[in-house]
């Protein structure tokens, strides 16, 4: 991937948008209020990026996001590269933990601690995923609080997206929620 940019692109929970560069995609956005909104968060932090047509990979991870976020693909997304350069090597180790979830599964900030290596990092999970730059591609949505419970999501709409999420993936046909 040679080029910078940003796109937006219409999915079945609403506009998302990708932003990417040489190393590859730099953030992922779910959908704010409008596109504007959306088009704001996603660029929030990042070096100035056009709006460009993405090249095939990008494409590709679009689509795959769009299919993902429509219940027509059970892909874990994993083949997109994520540039992480600008994280810490903290949040690098919670959002690979968390890529590993399979779709349709869940796991508690409790056990990503666990996962990895430091039960008492269940809050700092938490941290790390309200500022997750790659949702859904990083599916902080199958990060639970204490007790199966939804605890936060800080896409727009807040937990109510994240359990449509899940309930998109086959998640809630488990009974998690009743």
């Amino acid at each position: 991937m040679e080029e910078c940019g940003h796109a937006l692109f219409n999915t079945a929970i609403g506009v998302c948008g990708i932003a990417w560069g040489p190393h590859g995609v730099m953030a992922v956005q779910l959908p704010e209020a409008d596109a504007p909104g959306t088009r704001l968060r996603l660029l929030k932090g990042l070096p100035c990026m056009a709006e460009a047509a993405p090249p095939a990979a990008l494409q590709a991870a679009i689509e795959g996001v769009q299919a993902v976020l429509e219940g027509r693909s059970r892909s874990d997304l994993r083949e997109i590269t994520l540039d992480m350069a600008r994280l810490t090597p903290f949040q690098r180790q919670v959002y690979d933990c968390v890529r590993s979830i399979p779709p349709g599964q869940t796991r508690t900030y409790s056990e990503v601690a666990q996962a990895l290596g430091d039960p008492g990092l269940a809050r700092a999970v938490g941290q790390a995923m309200g500022h997750n730059p790659f949702a859904p591609v990083v599916p902080c949505h199958r990060v639970l609080a204490a007790g199966n419970k939804p605890g936060g999501f800080s896409a727009s709409g807040g937990a109510r997206t994240k359990l449509r999420m899940l309930m998109i993936e086959g998640a809630l046909d488990r009974g998690l929620f009743d």
